[in-house]
C-alpha cells in the first residue's frame, strides 16, 4: 500500500495532462487516520458517477463503534444506514461540488431516503467500517486539474470521513435512537401475523406526504395526527417505546371510502410503504405493513407473456387464449388482471388498490351495465366478483380505496371512512346500507377464484448486452431499470423507493439466470436469488464492488422480471 503523500505527488505530476491519465492513480493509499482505495476512475469527466468507485476503510476500534451496535441483522443494517445518510449529508457540506467539466468537483455516495435499507454504501466488519462513494476527479476541458484534486483528496474528503464515521464526531444517542426505531418497527412487523392483521398505523403518526414526488414528511401546522378509531385501536408493548396504540388492519376485504381530499390514498400509501423500516422524524416510524403486501394497479401499454388472466378476462374476440395470454401492448383491465395473477405466482398475501390508478371496466360492472350488455358479451369478470373468492380460497386479503361505488359494500369485511383525515370504523353502518339498498346486480364470479399459475423462466430469453456487445444494466430513476437492449418501465411498480434498489433488481435478473434451468418456476428462482443474499449480501450481484445497491423484496424482482420486453416462460398449472 502506498502512502498518501505518494499519491499527492502522482497528482502534481498529472497537472495539465489528458483525462485518460488519471488512471495511473488507480491503487491503495494509506492515509494517517484511515485507508483509501481507488479501485475504478471513470474514463471521461461527463461519465456516470456509477462508473467510478472509490472505498475507505477505518479500523474499527480507532473508529470505536461498540460492538452493541451490529450485534443483530436489524442493528447492522440501521448503523449501516445511519452512517451513510452522515456521509451524504457531510459531502453535502463539505464538497464544494462541481467545479470544472462534467461531475467535476463531486464528492458523494448514493443519496439515502426516507426508509432504512441495507445497502452497498456502507459496509461494517469485526475489523473496519467502510464507505464507497464517488468522485468526480477535476478536469478543465479534459485536462487534469491537480490543484482542484488536491483540495478534494487531502482537505474535503478527510473532513468528510472524520465527521460521518468516527463515533467520536457523531451523536451516539442519534444512532441508538436509529437503531431502537428499526427494531421496533421489526418488532411491530413480526406481530402482525399473529394478531391477524395486515397492517397497524400507530397513534399520533403523520402520515401525509410532503408532495408526490417527495416523500419527506409534510411540515405544514394543519397536518392532522392518525387517530384510531376504537373499534379497530389496539395496544402493544415494544422493546424500546413501550406501550403503543394504533389502528390494526385485519385480514380480509377492507375498504377506505370517503370524501375527495380527506385522506384515503394517504392512508393506503402509507400500508403500501410499510413494507420499510423509517428513519426517526418521518412521521411514519410506527406504521408497518407485512412484508408480503403488494400495491397493484392498471397500466397501460406494459409487457406480458403468458400469464393466465381468465380468472378475470376470458372469451376475448378472434378466440384469444387468456389462459396463456401475451401481448407487448396491455390495455388498463388486462395489464392489471395479468399484475394480480403475477402478484399471486411470486407469493403475495395482501392486495392493496387505489380506484384512482385502476381500470374502471375491471373494477365493476353495475346492474344497469348488466341489463344493457349480457355476460357472454362481456370478457371481463368485475374484480368486485373474486375479490372475497381470492381472499376464501387464496387466503389473499384486499384493501382498497374506493370512493364512487357502494357496491363493494356488500363484499367487505371492514370499511373504514376517511372524514377530515381522522379514520372511522363505517362498517355497520354500510352494511345496513347494503341491506337496505340493495344493488340488484347479478354476481359473475362463478364457481370458483379459478387456477394459479407457475412459470418456468427461460434464460436465454434475458440478454443483458446492448447493442455494442457490452454489459449494461443500469437505472437512472427508481422506475426505470436498462436491462441491455430494454428500457423496462417500473412506474407501476409503486413500492420501489430509491434508485439503488432499481440497480440492484437488475442486477439480480442477471443474477437469477445461472438458476434459470428449463425446471425451477420463477417463484422458486426468487427465493433461491433471495436465500443466497441473505447469506451473502448485496456484493453477491456485482463481481466489481459498488456502493449504489440497496435491497429490495422478492415481489418486486419478480415485478421487474416480467415487464422486460422479450422474457420468455413456459407455463405450468397448479389447482
Amino acid at each position: 500500500m502506498m502512502t498518501h503523500e505518494t499519491l499527492r505527488q502522482k497528482l502534481k505530476y498529472l497537472d495539465g495532462k489528458d483525462y485518460g491519465a488519471y488512471q495511473s492513480i488507480l491503487g491503495e493509499y494509506s492515509y494517517p487516520d484511515f485507508e483509501l482505495y481507488i479501485d475504478r476512475i471513470q474514463k471521461d469527466p461527463y461519465a456516470p458517477p456509477s462508473t467510478g468507485i472509490f472505498r475507505v476503510r477505518v479500523v474499527r476500534k480507532r473508529a470505536r463503534i461498540p460492538t452493541d451496535m451490529t450485534d443483530s441483522y436489524i442493528r447492522e443494517v440501521a448503523l449501516r444506514d445511519f452512517l451513510a445518510r452522515q456521509f451524504y449529508n457531510n459531502c453535502t457540506k463539505i464538497s464544494k461540488g462541481r467545479r470544472g467539466t462534467g461531475h467535476s468537483g463531486i464528492i458523494t455516495l448514493a443519496k439515502p431516503e426516507q426508509a432504512i435499507l441495507e445497502r452497498s454504501s456502507i459496509v461494517t466488519h469485526d475489523d473496519f467500517v467502510e464507505a464507497r462513494f464517488f468522485i468526480g476527479f477535476p478536469a478543465l476541458g479534459r485536462r487534469i486539474s491537480a490543484k482542484i484534486a488536491d483540495a478534494m483528496l487531502f482537505d474535503e474528503l478527510p473532513q468528510i470521513i472524520r465527521l460521518s464515521l468516527y463515533i467520536e464526531n457523531l451523536c451516539v444517542d442519534d444512532i441508538y435512537r436509529h437503531i431502537k426505531i428499526a427494531e421496533d418497527a421489526d418488532f411491530l412487523r413480526r406481530k402482525l401475523d399473529s394478531l391477524g392483521l395486515i397492517a397497524f398505523i400507530a397513534d399520533g403518526a403523520l402520515l401525509p406526504r410532503a408532495s408526490g414526488v417527495d416523500p419527506r414528511p409534510l411540515k405544514a401546522q394543519t397536518v392532522v395526527p392518525f387517530q384510531s378509531p376504537e373499534s379497530l385501536r389496539l395496544g402493544i408493548k415494544l422493546p424500546h417505546a413501550g406501550h403503543i396504540t394504533g389502528m390494526g388492519v385485519p385480514r380480509g376485504v377492507t375498504l377506505i371510502v370517503g370524501g375527495g381530499y380527506h385522506g384515503k390514498s394517504t392512508l393506503l400509501n402509507a400500508m403500501e410503504l410499510g413494507i420499510y423500516n423509517h428513519i426517526p422524524e418521518d412521521g411514519r416510524e410506527l406504521c408497518v405493513s407485512l412484508s408480503g403486501i403488494i400495491k397493484v394497479r392498471a397500466s397501460s401499454g406494459r409487457y406480458v407473456v403468458k400469464t393466465d388472466i381468465s380468472t378475470f378476462i376470458n372469451k376475448l374476440p378472434l378466440q384469444k387464449d387468456t389462459t396463456l395470454f401475451s401481448t407487448q401492448n396491455a390495455s388498463g383491465s388486462t395489464s392489471q388482471a395479468a399484475s394480480i395473477s403475477e402478484a399471486i405466482e411470486a407469493g403475495a398475501e395482501v392486495l392493496l388498490m387505489d380506484e384512482d390508478t385502476c381500470a374502471a371496466n375491471f373494477m365493476i360492472r353495475d346492474k344497469r351495465m348488466q341489463q344493457l350488455v349480457a355476460k357472454e358479451n362481456e370478457p371481463i369478470t368485475s374484480f368486485i366478483d373474486k375479490i372475497r373468492q381470492l381472499y376464501q380460497e387464496k387466503g389473499i386479503s384486499t384493501v382498497l380505496v374506493m370512493g364512487g361505488s357502494g357496491d363493494y359494500f356488500d363484499v367487505a369485511d371492514h370499511i373504514i371512512q376517511m372524514v377530515e383525515f381522522i379514520p372511522q370504523d363505517v362498517t355497520q353502518r354500510a352494511h345496513e346500507i347494503s341491506k337496505n339498498f340493495p344493488t340488484g346486480r347479478a354476481d359473475e364470479g362463478g364457481q370458483g377464484f379459478g387456477p394459479s399459475i407457475q412459470r418456468i423462466p427461460i434464460a436465454d430469453s434475458l440478454n443483458p448486452y446492448n447493442e455494442y456487445n457490452k454489459m449494461r444494466i443500469s437505472a437512472s430513476d427508481p422506475h426505470k431499470l436498462i436491462f441491455g437492449q430494454s428500457a423496462v418501465a417500473l412506474s407501476d411498480v409503486e413500492q420501489i423507493v430509491e434508485t439503488a434498489q432499481t440497480k440492484a433488481i437488475g442486477r439480480a435478473i442477471y443474477y437469477a439466470q445461472k438458476y434459470m434451468d428449463g425446471k425451477k418456476t420463477l417463484k422458486e428462482i426468487i427465493h433461491l436469488v433471495i436465500d443466497d443474499l441473505n447469506k451473502e449480501g448485496l456484493d453477491l450481484l456485482d463481481k466489481r464492488l459498488t456502493g449504489d445497491l440497496a435491497r429490495f423484496r422478492e415481489l418486486e424482482l419478480a415485478a421487474a422480471l416480467n415487464r422486460i420486453r422479450g422474457f420468455d416462460v413456459e407455463q405450468m398449472r397448479s389447482a
